[in-house]
């Protein structure tokens, strides 16, 4: 484990570094609900795994009576999830009790507390492979106080938590960033696309038409899985799970042209509007839109291009309507499928071919900001993996304050 560790780091177990004690909830039944609904927060494995390190809030209280058959732990406690998800940690903003898949790891003189969390952080797969797995994984502390830790001196641990924190603070701003300008773009949305605001120079009453009215609706195929020669060639062919991408711009499947002419399968345009009418999860009702020529499954619809509508205007109208699209789905209580003749008898709040350009501009403008703020937070996460692995490692060494405790 030391490998190529400066010589003044050394290998400790955890017991070594930090005292881990259980937490308890020794009551009997556990949803025994004369227990809860106090002034005590009670977390759990879920909290901690939400948490980003940094435990800002609850799911459940504790009364006097609960707190008898469990213990409160101080604000700025370190906890460890050692059951269900293993391995996830975070520091509670505020005093709470926990049941026992929780532990509370409260560091030692010499160990820094931002320090050990990364440390412990960076292990969490391990944590994961060495516990037991039966109804659900769990980690005793027969197995967690002699874990190996690799330790540098406390003043080099109090830079790598420095640094380490600097760069989720920079994550955690362009977090809120990303949430902030989210809902601006639903407000704009909403009012842009309903006509409730009107963009500068246009006066002219919409009106509101089907879809089935100004577009073709066509629905993808799949050639036959096992006709080789159908597949691994040059069409770019979409299923319905890469829906989520929301600009298509590139897909995994391909096929070949005698697998586009011999099945259902056909080309869509780069501009269509493609709709899954299908899917698990939060698939089915997801809309996209195609900046590329290609194919799709059976499970997307595609609404084509045409002189008469704006297919970015459209995307969006249809992409702010996913939980109505959700509830038109066929079938009993909504949970069939999309089909093309629910799509073409939608109605779509249709003001004048400009107008649909102009707010469609604004939209795509907003788009692009979330894109640009998405890929600084993908290079952050990116940067911070890095960091770890080197700082935590000492194959890089931060320059240190030699009066540091």
């Amino acid at each position: 484990m030391t490998g190529t560790a400066p010589a003044d780091w050394t290998v400790l177990p955890l017991a070594r570094l930090a005292h881990i004690e259980r937490g308890r909830f020794s009551a009997r039944p556990r949803n025994d609900p004369k227990y809860y609904g106090g002034r005590y927060p009670f977390i759990q494995t879920g909290d901690v795994r939400n948490s980003r390190g940094k435990i800002e809030s609850y799911s459940q209280t504790l009364n006097e009576e609960g707190l008898k058959v469990s213990k409160l732990f101080p604000a700025g406690t370190l906890f460890l999830t050692i059951a269900a998800n293993i391995g996830d940690l975070g520091v509670s903003q505020f005093a709470c009790s926990c049941p026992d898949s929780l532990v509370a790891v409260r560091p030692n003189n010499g160990t820094h507390q931002g320090w050990l969390l990364y440390a412990l952080s960076a292990q969490k797969q391990t944590l994961e492979s060495i516990a037991t797995h039966n109804a659900q994984a769990n980690l005793n502390l027969a197995k967690l106080n002699p874990f190996p830790l690799l330790v540098p001196p406390y003043r080099n641990q109090s830079a790598i938590a420095e640094a380490l924190g600097d760069v989720d603070e920079l994550i955690a701003a362009l977090e809120r960033m990303v949430t902030k300008k989210e809902a601006i773009k639903q407000g704009v949305m909403q009012q842009l696309l309903t006509g409730k605001t009107r963009l500068h120079g246009f006066t002219d009453r919409w009106s509101q038409r089907r879809i089935g009215d100004f577009a073709e609706v066509r629905a993808g195929g799949t050639p036959a899985t096992a006709v080789d020669r159908y597949w691994g060639g040059d069409v770019p062919w979409m299923s319905s799970g890469e829906i989520h991408q929301k600009q298509i711009w590139g897909v995994r499947g391909r096929i070949t042209k005698v697998g586009l002419q011999e099945s259902s399968a056909h080309l869509l345009p780069p501009q269509t509007v493609l709709m899954a009418l299908a899917g698990q999860g939060k698939t089915r009702g997801t809309v996209a839109i195609s900046r590329i020529q290609l194919a799709t499954n059976q499970s997307v619809a595609g609404i084509y291009p045409s002189s008469e509508h704006d297919s970015d205007y459209l995307y969006f109208n249809l992409d702010s309507r996913y939980a109505e699209l959700r509830g038109e789905s066929a079938g009993d209580g909504g949970r069939g499928g999309l089909n093309l003749t629910i799509i073409k008898r939608l109605v779509v709040p249709f003001p004048s071919l400009e107008e649909q350009h102009a707010i469609a501009n604004v939209l795509l403008d907003v788009e692009e900001e979330l894109r640009v703020l998405a890929v600084r937070l993908v290079k952050a996460h990116t940067v911070k993996h890095g960091m770890m692995q080197q700082l935590l490692t000492g194959r890089t060494r931060l320059p240190v304050k030699e009066s540091a405790a």
